[in-house]
């Protein structure tokens, strides 16, 4: 039997036996290979009768140790509708770090926006407002402020009747409210960085607010926000929207199947522009976000609280300069690629082993 350290007293769940683990994924066979991480592999386990994901990451990768102190001390507190819920983990010593979760029986979101069945657009609004409850749970409804850092829609999980939950706290961060935060690594996914991040590494919600809003244009357009050859995602709708031809953007899979109307596709990409806005202050809260999500699929009427946030987004949005004219302060300009940041932080900050950023999905 394996002693509990003192630090496991403290957080819920509880430990779980190697084993235990090792059993429920049949010795953590390949065959049981459902995702692959930065920092190792994701098996799909038979736990207790109950089906579980289990990530197990390298106990030599210092990013590995800090993501599994990171999701145990964050997700293992927060329990929440729309976040992978965490049912244990287990610490080997000179092996494997490990961590159980609810296994999600639709995958993730990228792979339903991108290489399986299609989500209908009643679904992705769905997506959508669950996302943005999970993130207003993180930003104000515990005790202290989460920052998850790595919005992105490879790290939002579908269960079994298609709710949305989000994972991956492996960058995760608390803050009492009210309080400052710290500059720290910069750290995040390539196409999701808020350019607050890469210059300074200060993180805050408005941060989260930034992964956000390039989610909502990833799931409403049905395309990465960064693909080669192509002009990047917020820069390309940005100037769709400049020439009044904002409904172009829409998913071109979606324009044959219908269901939705222009309104909803227009509220939603105003919505994501100004939460992806290069400056942070203009950007809205979550809390702004879940009311303006919350009339998306809904007649509003004229005087309703919803219907005036939706005039200010328009305003916000009409008479704010082009993404591709703002400098970004890193000798170029528009949507930042991931060779603009490391030549941004070879030259602003130092990028040492213990930065982490994350290319693709």
């Amino acid at each position: 039997m394996e002693e509990i350290e003192d630090w496991e007293m403290h957080y819920w769940p509880h430990r779980i036996d190697y084993e235990e683990i090792r059993k429920a994924t049949e010795r953590f066979a390949e065959k049981n290979v459902i995702g692959m991480g930065g920092n190792g592999k994701v098996y799909k386990g038979l736990l207790a009768g109950v089906e579980v994901a289990v990530k197990r990451i390298s106990h030599e990768s210092e990013h590995g140790l800090k993501e599994f102190l990171a999701e145990v001390s964050s997700l293992g507190r927060l329990k929440h509708r729309n976040l992978v819920g965490l049912r244990g983990w287990c610490k080997k010593e000179k092996g494997s770090l490990i961590l159980v979760y609810d296994y999600m029986e639709n995958g993730s979101l990228d792979k339903r926006l991108f290489e399986s069945n299609m989500l209908s657009w009643e679904e992705r609004i769905k997506v959508l407002k669950d996302v943005a409850s999970g993130i207003l749970y993180l930003h104000e409804g515990w005790e202290s402020k989460v920052l998850h850092r790595d919005i992105k829609a490879s790290n939002v999980l579908l269960d079994k009747d298609m709710n949305a939950r989000l994972g991956d706290f492996g960058l995760a961060r608390m803050h009492q409210h009210g309080e400052m935060t710290a500059t720290t690594q910069v750290v995040g996914t390539a196409g999701y960085m808020a350019p607050e991040v890469v210059r300074t590494g200060r993180a805050s919600p408005q941060v989260d607010v930034f992964g956000f809003g390039i989610l909502v244009l990833e799931v409403v357009c049905g395309r990465r926000p960064i693909e080669a050859g192509q002009p990047g995602l917020v820069d390309w709708v940005w100037r769709l929207m400049e020439r009044s031809k904002l409904a172009f953007a829409l998913d071109e899979r979606l324009k044959t199947k219908g269901g939705y109307s222009i309104e909803e596709v227009e509220r939603l990409l105003h919505l994501g522009l100004l939460c992806a806005y290069p400056e942070a202050h203009r950007r809205p809260t979550m809390r702004q976000v879940m009311k303006v999500l919350e009339g998306a699929s809904d007649a509003i009427d004229d005087q309703s609280e919803g219907e005036g946030m939706n005039v200010h987004l328009l305003h916000n949005i009409r008479t704010t300069p082009m993404w591709s004219t703002y400098r970004w302060n890193m000798g170029g300009q528009g949507h930042p690629t991931f060779e603009d940041m490391k030549n941004s932080l070879s030259s602003s900050l130092s990028l040492s082993g213990s930065d982490i950023i994350r290319v693709g999905r």
